[in-house]
């Protein structure tokens, strides 16, 4: 990323603006109106230009799940999208000339999901190892979406839009590296949150893949993967933590059990180092990266 910061963007939750009075949270109020000053307006040159650097003046805006925000919303896009200025309330002008403002919608969803439920996730056609979408559904799916938006939005709004970019659906390779990341995390929580009894755990290929059954469907793609993690894996290491049967310094492995039809855990080792286990980890990452640029 160009800022070195993959949170230095400014999100706008677009479902908080439903009603055309709750704009005056992004501008803030007009004077003579109860709450002026007290009014801070979440789109202030200050709040635009919080992630500069000496190197990188861009910023970066993102409103997310645009549908849902009322048409006065909409209409406050149209001035800073045509003329890169927005007007506060108190008539300051913010300049967006250094901005670059993506608009995140689920518009065409559904008409997306019937047309390609017979191939999503795992059910994908294969191609050298691979999953693909051919062509055509790329095809029928981008003008669902591009459909879907002129369904909803003026034809003005439409217009000022430079880029139209509708996501393919998730294959093996980019649901299993999401996985590998959500496993690296519960690894940092366990050393940052249990740090009287750290320890380190290796998953197989064969847990990974239950994971991924379970944490995944057709229609709803990686959205339960988290979930699914909490429940089979983080759970079940917390009892074990409690039962006192995980120490520090050991050295767990997470299999799938095929009889019980769920994870097992084994000790591998133990007294470990906080040197050796850190390494452990990321031989594990670099060992995770590879076989995910493999695939």
């Amino acid at each position: 990323m160009l800022t070195q910061n993959p949170r230095a963007v400014i999100k706008i939750d677009c479902a908080e603006f439903q009603h055309s009075h709750e704009i005056a949270k992004l501008i803030g109020s007009p004077p003579g109106y109860l709450g002026h000053r007290e009014t801070h307006p979440l789109l202030s040159q200050e709040v635009i230009n919080q992630h500069h650097t000496e190197t990188v003046n861009i910023s970066f805006v993102l409103f997310d799940e645009i549908e849902k925000a009322s048409d006065a919303l909409w209409n406050l896009l149209l001035g800073i999208l045509d003329k890169a200025t927005l007007t506060l309330g108190d008539n300051r002008r913010v300049d967006f000339s250094r901005a670059m403002i993506f608009m995140t919608s689920n518009l065409g969803a559904s008409e997306m999901s019937a047309l390609l439920s017979p191939k999503l996730g795992f059910h994908a056609p294969k191609r050298g190892g691979r999953t693909e979408v051919d062509e055509e559904l790329t095809s029928k799916m981008l003008k669902s979406g591009v459909e879907a938006a002129r369904r909803k939005f003026t034809p003005e709004f439409i217009n000022r839009i430079d880029k139209i970019a509708v996501f393919r659906p998730l294959g093996q390779p980019e649901l299993r590296c999401i996985l590998n990341l959500e496993l690296a995390q519960v690894q940092q929580r366990i050393l940052h949150t249990s740090a009287e009894k750290p320890f380190v755990f290796r998953t197989t290929d064969a847990a990974k893949t239950f994971l991924l059954a379970e944490g995944t469907d057709m229609k709803y793609g990686a959205r339960h993967l988290k979930r699914a993690i909490e429940r089979l894996l983080v759970h079940p290491l917390s009892n074990l933590i409690a039962t006192k049967q995980i120490s520090t310094g050991d050295w767990i492995e997470l299999d799938f059990d095929h009889e019980q039809r769920k994870l097992s855990f084994a000790k591998i080792d133990e007294g470990l180092a906080l040197q050796t286990m850190t390494s452990l980890i990321e031989n594990g990452v670099h060992m995770q990266a590879t076989a995910a640029k493999a695939a």
